[in-house]
């Protein structure tokens, strides 16, 4: 919060003390070579005025071609010049933008400081800056890496630390935000600038004034590539906010149909998340990595979506009618097209497409046979069966932990479930408790605004994956069986 008012009235004195002891000390230590060559200190004069109708607002501040100016002033005039052009400047901008008195205040005591500050360090540490045309190159570059040194610390450590107080003392911004929101984004810029004008000056020592006028065709290039660079910028970030926007859209949508399924049958949500929770940690047990654990994991919460387009007939029975098996069938087909529009969701789909084929081929859709099913399919198929058994609010009586387990080894003898990922998962039930997902929620496991972020985020385009001839051929023409067999044990 804003400091109290007589806080800010000690401020402002402190502002006043430090403007006119600036000008004054300025005054007292000028000396007539200072004013020298008239046309020089004419030029910059103009410069630091005429500056801020060549600066470029950024997000975070304002980069300006008087910065450029200051610096000369402070590296070949000395401190009473600079100390003129820097109120100079301030007085104008102010005027022009009509800030409040004590912007006005803040901005003349800043740069009043600040120059003076640095044109007493360049001048005590480059004692020979008003001589032209007779530098060695070791001298130059002592001379360069002083005036650099020297405005680095001042016009833009200092004068940041001032503005940043005035910032704390009038609106209550802590300084650490100040840092990361302001300084650190104009901090590039202002050092290339920095830089450019270090250069300015070794060659006017070197050439002369002739070498100042042609660099403003140079600051008027720069600042027409900086604004456009700022432009592209600016697009870009409304890119990613409309892309954001955009994923937001399409996974919210998804994630509204599964909360309206749960809507109509109240055990979707949670065995969605049950089933997620215990898709990740299998494929942490079995060592996939990163990106395969939250391919199985998005399936897992995703699995069960298609499910949203059977009537209330389907959803409810215990037993499904032989009449309404081809639409049961269908379920991983819809789920894997809803979930395949997003993109970068390729793998969750065909997880969801594949999680009811068995590896002996006589599952659904597409009757894939032992590897050729996807790894994550495999295992979301034995979460999904276990989760299902030992659900107390399922259609049936919930089996106990151990007696679900006899019936997933019971299913890979009979072909249904892959034998070494069920020997896995009962591995793991054994290590971390057989009720290691039973607090699962579908809201906290889908982390919506982490998988929006990183679904947004401009991806590399690599060369494609070949996929296996079988495999690309069955997801193209996806078969229907020939005549339907009894529903197994799990609905899901």
């Amino acid at each position: 919060m804003p400091a109290s008012k007589p806080m800010r009235r000690l401020f402002w004195t402190s502002e006043f003390i430090l403007l006119v002891g600036s000008i004054a000390a300025a005054a007292l230590i000028s000396s007539p070579e200072e004013w020298s060559p008239r046309s020089l200190v004419v030029l910059l004069l103009a410069i630091s005025l005429l500056g801020q109708w060549f600066s470029v607002e950024t997000g975070s501040g304002q980069l300006t071609a008087s910065f450029i100016a200051l610096i000369l002033a402070m590296g070949l005039l000395g401190p009473a010049p600079a100390v003129v052009c820097g109120v100079a400047a301030m007085v104008l901008k102010s005027a022009v933008r009509r800030l409040a008195p004590a912007q006005w205040l803040n901005n003349l005591s800043t740069f009043a400081v600040t120059c003076l500050i640095g044109g007493v360090l360049v001048s005590a540490l480059a004692s020979d800056i008003h001589v032209v045309g007779m530098q060695t190159v070791t001298g130059n570059v002592v001379f360069g890496l002083v005036l650099f040194g020297a405005s680095m610390l001042t016009l833009v450590g200092l004068n940041f630390v001032m503005f940043a107080l005035d910032v704390r003392v009038e609106e209550g911004r802590p300084i650490g935000r100040q840092v990361r929101e302001l300084f650190l984004p104009l901090l590039p810029g202002q050092l290339a600038t920095g830089m450019l004008a270090t250069f300015l000056a070794v060659s006017y020592r070197s050439i002369g004034i002739s070498v100042l006028f042609a660099a403003g065709a140079v600051l008027v290039i720069v600042r027409h590539l900086t604004v456009a660079l700022l432009r592209s910028e600016e697009r870009a970030e409304q890119l990613e906010a409309r892309s954001r926007q955009l994923v937001g859209l399409q996974l919210g949508v998804l994630r509204t149909l599964v909360r309206a399924l749960g809507m109509r049958d109240k055990t979707s949500g949670r065995h969605a998340a049950t089933v997620a929770r215990y898709a990740r940690a299998l494929a942490t047990a079995i060592g996939c990595d990163e990106e395969e654990r939250d391919v199985m994991h998005s399936a897992g919460l995703l699995h069960e979506i298609g499910k949203f387009t059977w009537p209330d007939r389907i959803l409810h029975a215990d037993v499904v009618d032989n009449e309404d098996l081809a639409i049961v069938k269908d379920h991983p087909q819809e789920g894997a097209i809803l979930v395949g529009a997003l993109d970068g969701y390729g793998q969750v789909a065909d997880a969801i497409l594949y999680h009811h084929e068995r590896v002996d081929g006589r599952g659904y859709p597409a009757g894939l046979i032992g590897k050729e099913i996807p790894l994550a399919s495999r295992v979301l198929a034995i979460c999904s069966t276990y989760d299902t058994m030992t659900a107390r609010e399922s259609y049936r009586p919930a089996m106990t932990p151990e007696e679900a387990v006899v019936e997933l080894r019971r299913a890979a003898e009979n072909g249904q479930l892959d034998t070494e990922l069920v020997e896995a998962f009962v591995s793991l039930l054994e290590r971390e408790g057989a009720t290691l997902a039973e607090d699962a929620d579908f809201e906290t496991e889908i982390e919506f605004e982490r998988r929006v972020r990183e679904m947004a985020e401009p991806r590399s385009v690599g060369p494609p994956t070949p996929a296996s001839p079988s495999r690309h051929r069955r997801q193209r023409h996806l078969p229907r069986l020939p005549a339907p067999r009894p529903p197994s044990a799990n609905k899901s």
